[in-house]
């Protein structure tokens, strides 16, 4: 529809002495793109127009008793959201201006994962091989276990030790008014996909045979040599079987993250800066949300997933790859 539409509201008044009848004259401009400006009203002084949020107007005007009055809301139909702007928006204000940009929390998503895959993979590696390769197997044992009793502890534990300890760190190290930052997520997160990655990492060590060692060692390698340059590449598929779960755990944690990134919804590359990551957004925003606001928060789900599919399909390609080379 195109041009002016003028619309009629009968607003009802009841006083102790009388009762009478006004019009409200509203005009829809549908070729006005501002919400705020779409909707003009012709009335007299006892009706109060208001502008609550985007698309919805509120029409107030004195009852029969003084303390209170009588609100008529005017709720217009929201356009298709462009996907490109959903995507590569840099605001997100679902309540008041209805603005759905999440392309900082994609940003802190990935920043937060890939900064506790580099600061936590190399140290996941160095355990897996040190319990595989240089200890007994009787003290790995003892390792193992505190390892997987790591990877049994809940996620909120992770996020409530990163509250009072990683938080209160990052603030007195780097002198900042708040340690609810980018680093601390990217710490916490690197704990939590520790176990996950020493377990499998370890596992696929110690499924290497034992002539492919023997026959480094007898070819003159040290110990050393043979565990870098020779076992660590035979078991590289189940070592990037782990960092992919890692990854998908990192991308994917919400309770630790809310706890310890101060979820501001701003972009950002500083780690000493409050980031939010997407997971972060559903759960603070779900319970709340309605309309078109849950529906972008569904989006956000759909956008996280497609997310962790391209990566897992980057790491199996590039582990293809290097079995070809190899």
């Amino acid at each position: 529809m195109s041009g002016r539409l003028i619309l009629q509201l009968t607003i009802k008044k009841k006083t102790l002495k009388r009762s009478y009848e006004r019009t409200l004259d509203i005009t829809v401009d549908n070729k006005e793109k501002d919400p705020e400006k779409k909707l003009k009203f012709s009335y007299n002084g006892e009706v109060n127009i208001t502008y609550p949020e985007s698309y919805v107007y509120t029409a107030s005007w004195p009852a029969a008793i003084a303390a209170l009055e009588k609100r008529v809301h005017i709720i217009m139909p929201e356009p298709p959201y462009n996907f490109w702007s959903f995507l590569s928006g840099l605001q997100w204000h679902p309540s008041r201006d209805k603005i759905f940009g999440i392309f900082p929390m994609i940003a802190g998503t990935l920043l937060a994962s890939f900064g506790a895959i580099v600061l936590g993979v190399p140290i996941a590696l160095l355990c897996a091989l040190f319990m595989a390769e240089f200890i007994e197997n009787k003290f790995a044992s003892i390792i193992r276990a505190g390892v997987e009793l790591l990877a049994g502890i809940p996620s909120v534990v992770y996020g409530f030790f990163g509250l009072m300890v990683i938080v209160p760190f990052v603030k007195n190290t780097f002198n900042i008014p708040s340690g609810n930052t980018l680093l601390s997520a990217i710490i916490v997160l690197a704990l939590m996909i520790l176990p996950t990655v020493i377990t499998i990492a370890e596992t696929s060590l110690r499924a290497v045979p034992l002539s492919v060692r023997e026959a480094s060692l007898s070819l003159g390698a040290s110990k050393m040599q043979t565990s870098w340059k020779v076992v660590l590449p035979h078991a590289n598929s189940g070592v990037i079987a782990g960092v992919i779960l890692g990854i998908s755990r990192a991308v994917g944690e919400t309770m630790a993250v809310i706890l310890v990134a101060g979820n501001s919804p701003h972009l950002t590359a500083n780690p000493l800066a409050s980031v939010r990551t997407l997971t972060s957004t559903i759960a603070m925003e779900m319970g709340y949300a309605s309309g078109r606001h849950s529906e972008m928060l569904f989006s956000i789900g759909v956008t996280l997933f497609v997310i962790i599919l391209v990566l897992n399909s980057v790491i199996l390609w590039y582990r293809r790859r290097m079995e070809q080379e190899l």
